[in-house]
């Protein structure tokens, strides 16, 4: 089995990637993050994916989140880039790209099983919910540590709307909530997702669970356990390594 792979996480506003220890979730080295295109269609994306790999001169199979849903490595939605990824081949798009085996898969998912396998969920049976609160809400949902995936929670409705367009990260950031008000958001929308599935602990992920302590204790009516995340922003980078050493059990063919 491979001991290092390389982990590249595409989303809304950045790509960025590093190579990853496999046994502890560490990065080999500096992670390397270029913007995201806009807009943000297939060919303009998979170019950039390609100049992170030619960043560190890799050579091998690699690793790459895609936000959205993605079955045998096609893009089936397209929820915060560009709808020309609905269709696409998106795993032989990038490995055209970047000349080297892609393994794609959904960003949350590959968040939910860095931390299933690596941080917060290590060890965890019953249903784990994975939520990664940043542009948009990903999802990642276990059952006895296995993965369901392409659950797309974030898009369930409440009020009329998608659950993302009012509790995620940019939600609060672009309405100007404060922790209490975005907290009482969270509240309805765990509460929600509670009824559909009963977890036995939510992890919460993305940038924003750095600052766990300001929101998590302010959260209320969900029975479940919630903890914040503990490879936060990393979690997809180490995920998508991870998903690709899976895929490739003999790993890079040289530095």
């Amino acid at each position: 089995m491979a001991s290092e792979m390389l982990g590249i996480d595409i989303g809304g506003s950045g790509i960025k990637g590093a190579p990853v220890d496999l046994s502890d979730g560490s990065f080999t080295r500096d992670r390397f993050r270029a913007a995201t295109p806009h807009p943000s269609r297939p060919e303009a994306v998979a170019r950039v994916v390609a100049e992170i790999v030619k960043h560190f001169g890799w050579e091998g199979p690699v690793g790459v989140t895609y936000p959205g849903v993605v079955i045998d490595g096609v893009a089936l939605s397209a929820a915060n880039v560009s709808k020309r990824w609905i269709g696409v081949d998106a795993a032989a798009l990038i490995a055209d790209a970047a000349g080297c085996p892609a393994t794609v898969l959904n960003d949350a998912d590959a968040a939910g099983i860095a931390e299933m396998r690596l941080g917060a969920g290590r060890g965890r049976g019953g249903t784990v919910a994975v939520l990664t609160l940043g542009t948009g809400i990903g999802s990642a949902v276990f059952t006895e540590g296995v993965l369901v995936p392409n659950t797309e929670f974030g898009h369930i409705q409440i009020d009329g709307r998608d659950a993302e367009h009012r509790a995620s990260a940019k939600a609060r950031e672009d309405e100007g909530l404060g922790w209490e008000k975005w907290a009482k958001r969270l509240s309805v929308y765990l509460s929600t997702l509670e009824a559909l599935i009963s977890p036995s602990l939510f992890i919460l992920g993305g940038g924003v669970s750095r600052k766990a302590e300001r929101f998590v204790p302010l959260i209320k009516g969900v029975r479940a356990e919630i903890v914040p995340a503990r490879l936060v922003n990393n979690a997809g980078i180490v995920g998508a390594a991870m998903a690709a050493a899976a895929a490739h059990p003999a790993g890079r063919v040289s530095a």
